[in-house]
């Protein structure tokens, strides 16, 4: 009979029919007849349920309870359609669920007035005359999963409704709460405990139009104490115990909890202005986590905990995408963040990163193991090595902004990332088809090309890097010296954070298409913009440079072509930063810990090749490799911006792009052309120019940034980068000019139009003859 009407309830609910029996006739319904005995506690030990074969579990319920668990939306919407007869355990899994609903239609202004009103008085008689919350606590502790688990779901929610309808807080939960988690590692049974309160955490996140502040504090500060003992209770076990071998162990389930929790409090803090020291206590105690992540814990466990970590050293962007103000200007975060950034980069500095064993196991559809017979080669977890590599970088760009001066910064900088080069190395399998790595610059490209916000994120914080040694370079009159500038070039690209060369590589990764910076520009999920805008700055005021490291990435390919057909001997210094000045500068002792790891030989291009024609090979191969089917994929734009009828009609570039590769690829250039239909050099030349130089001397609405060609004879057409780089950034300004004419830009984009209006007119000035 109470199945039935329980099941009347639920439809009612479900369809919105307002409840038209007395609120005690509902609470009758939802009392879950939990009963303790004597020698039972708090977290449900000893409890009996009801059962109405006269025993407390039936065998079938049992095996029930050991059979696969069903989320909660699976159990909710088979309650309709249930036998009336069901037997205790799903009662009350049928009543956990209308407790977990009630709460959530009290809560819904979607919901009419007098309903919402209904359901609180339900929900107050439930708390106040028949105890549901001692009944839940007690079957939180159950060790039926699926009943601890919607137990927990539905005291979260009573807990939440609480504090948001009533301003007080569950007095028979927080005092489970403290017992259970003052007694540990006596009291084992802790995940339960930390289910409800990450549970309550979220929902009080999750209500838009709740005042969180007061909430939080009234939630957090009576556990604040109790929290911060419970971190370094379960965080100092030394993790080589076989119970944290298995993610299915109660000691690995109650780390796994944990994680929950504490991302849920690194959430949270950005609600206080002076947040509470457990939502502190992960930055100020990063040391424990550094520790576990290098232990023999579970792998997952592992990563659950990087992941987390790499949440922390992003928090001060989404604090400065919510405050639109300088985060540093927080004491506390400022802090925080120096205290974990110092932590990491201390054992970074060691032997972390030698502990760190990534899974080399790749996920396939239906399990982790490769097919039979497959011959796909196993590689690192690259999801961990990314959120590994961000956290160092991260980490490094904080110290770096902090310090006042250079030599604060310098010793540690280049130590951590000499050792994060090598971990890159050693984890980053390239395929027999790939080429070899062989400039530091490199690296970033290819290790976060797969995740657009990792990518820029780590680029951000390069630059970020790169321009804080500007400054303080420029601010010491020492450092002013043609030397000093010659080595400090040499070294950014030693320790792989050129600026220059990273856009560069980057633009090569995607063959120059101009619509994937348009869409990074638009996307809200990338910090794109912002990198995208400090770069162009540092171009605007650094494009010799720009140009010389154009050049050589063009003088590497020449060499590249020297080895397969000999080229006259002045070729190789056609460059403004040639190979012999590259290495000169050095070898030249620097006077400072900015280097390299000794196995590298501190060489700006590293190889494991001792013959040095072999070295240019690979070198010049991974400079400037643009082959065939990336050529052909750089022509699919991701989206047809010029689809609109009002478009003008601009030249698309691609002529430009596949003629230029075409000379680089043929040696003998004459009979490349002869072979297209042209009889002379003159008619050759003048095709050539019809192609790369600039199309503003074809008719009116044609330009290009390339003004520099070489004559056909020297085989080398120098350039090339150059031509290819500006040339996207041209067609990027294009692009988003049309769409702010036509207002289909997503904000105002007039101040990156005026940066990339004012490249283009440096471009121009400045261009060589």
């Amino acid at each position: 009979m109470k199945s039935t009407l329980l099941q009347q309830m639920y439809k009612d609910i479900l369809q919105g029919v307002p409840l038209m029996k007395e609120s005690h006739h509902y609470t009758s319904l939802l009392t879950l007849g939990v009963e303790q005995t004597p020698e039972t506690d708090e977290s449900g030990n000893g409890m009996n349920l009801p059962s109405t074969n006269g025993g407390i579990w039936s065998r079938q319920d049992a095996e029930m309870s050991d059979a696969g668990i069903p989320t909660t939306n699976d159990v909710s919407n088979s309650f309709a359609n249930m036998n009336p007869s069901f037997c205790p355990r799903e009662v009350m899994l049928l009543q956990l669920t209308l407790i977990k609903m009630i709460v959530t239609k009290a809560e819904s202004q979607e919901v009419e007035f007098n309903m919402r009103q209904k359901y609180c008085e339900i929900l107050i008689l439930l708390l106040k005359e028949a105890k549901i919350d001692s009944q839940l606590i007690c079957l939180v502790g159950s060790s039926d999963q699926l009943l601890s688990h919607m137990a927990s779901k539905s005291l979260a929610s009573l807990v939440y409704f609480q504090l948001k309808e009533e301003d007080t807080l569950n007095i028979t939960w927080h005092t489970f709460s403290l017992k259970t988690l003052s007694g540990f590692p006596v009291d084992t049974q802790v995940a339960q405990c930390l289910w409800t309160l990450t549970g309550v955490l979220k929902e009080v996140l999750k209500d838009r139009a709740l005042p969180k502040s007061g909430i939080l504090m009234k939630l957090l500060a009576p556990l604040d104490a109790v929290l911060e003992e419970f971190y370094d209770s379960i965080l100092v076990h030394h993790f080589d115990s076989h119970r944290y071998t298995s993610p299915y162990s109660e000691a690995a389930n109650n780390l796994i909890s944990f994680v929950d929790l504490l991302e849920a409090l690194l959430t949270s803090r950005i609600e206080l202005e002076l947040p509470l020291r457990c939502q502190r206590v992960l930055f100020l105690k990063v040391s424990c986590v550094l520790n576990l992540i290098s232990s023999s814990v579970h792998y997952l466990i592992k990563k659950l905990f990087i992941m987390l970590l790499k949440k922390c050293v992003l928090y001060k962007s989404r604090e400065d995408a919510k405050s639109k103000s300088l985060s540093l200007q927080n004491p506390s975060l400022y802090e925080d963040m120096l205290a974990l950034s110092n932590t990491v980069l201390q054992v970074v500095n060691l032997t972390w990163f030698d502990q760190i064993l990534l899974s080399e196991r790749i996920s396939y559809f239906g399990g982790s193991e490769s097919p039979s017979g497959g011959d796909t080669p196993s590689d690192s977890d690259q999801t961990v090595l990314r959120a590994v590599s961000l956290v160092v970088l991260k980490a490094l760009e904080f110290n770096c902004q902090s310090s006042a001066t250079e030599a604060e910064i310098k010793g540690d900088f280049g130590s951590s990332m000499s050792q994060l080069l090598i971990f890159w190395k050693s984890h980053l399998k390239s395929s027999p088809q790939s080429h070899p790595v062989v400039h530091q610059c490199e690296w970033l490209s290819l290790i976060f090309i797969e995740q657009d916000d990792d990518l820029w994120e780590a680029a951000k914080a390069l630059l970020l890097i790169y321009l804080k040694f500007d400054r303080l370079r420029y601010h010491v009159a020492d450092n002013s010296s043609q030397k000093e500038e010659g080595t400090y070039g040499v070294l950014t690209h030693a320790s792989g954070y050129n600026p220059h060369c990273i856009f560069l590589f980057f633009l090569e990764k995607i063959a120059f298409d101009s619509t994937v910076l348009l869409d990074f520009l638009i996307s809200s999920e990338t910090c794109f913009l912002e990198y995208f805008v400090r770069y162009l700055k540092l171009l605007r005021e650094d494009w010799h440079q720009f140009v010389e490291i154009c050049n050589h990435f063009d003088t590497k390919h020449a060499s590249f072509q020297s080895v397969a057909s000999v080229s006259p001997p002045h070729q190789e210094k056609q460059s403004c930063m040639t190979d012999e000045s590259l290495q000169n500068a050095c070898e030249q002792e620097p006077p400072t810990q900015l280097s390299l790891a000794s196995s590298q030989n501190c060489l700006v291009f590293t190889t494991e090749q001792g013959d040095n024609e072999v070295a240019e090979s690979n070198l010049s191969n991974s400079l400037i490799r643009t082959d065939s089917t990336s050529l052909l994929g750089s022509l699919q734009s991701l989206v047809n911006y010029d689809s609109s009828e009002e478009s003008e009609l601009e030249p698309d570039g691609k002529e430009c792009l596949v003629t230029t590769e075409k000379v680089l690829l043929n040696n003998e250039s004459k009979k490349g052309i002869r072979e297209a239909g042209y009889s002379n050099a003159d008619d050759a030349q003048n095709i050539l120019k019809s192609e790369v130089l600039p199309l503003e001397q074809e008719g009116p609405n044609n330009s290009s940034y390339l003004t520099c060609m070489t004559s056909l004879d020297n085989i080398i057409p120098l350039r090339v980068m150059l031509c290819k780089s500006t040339k996207c950034l041209e067609e990027l300004q294009k692009a988003i000019s049309r769409l702010q004419r036509r207002n289909l830009f997503p904000y105002n984009p007039s101040a990156l139009l005026k940066l990339l209006n004012h490249i283009e007119k440096i471009s121009k000035n400045r261009s060589p003859q």
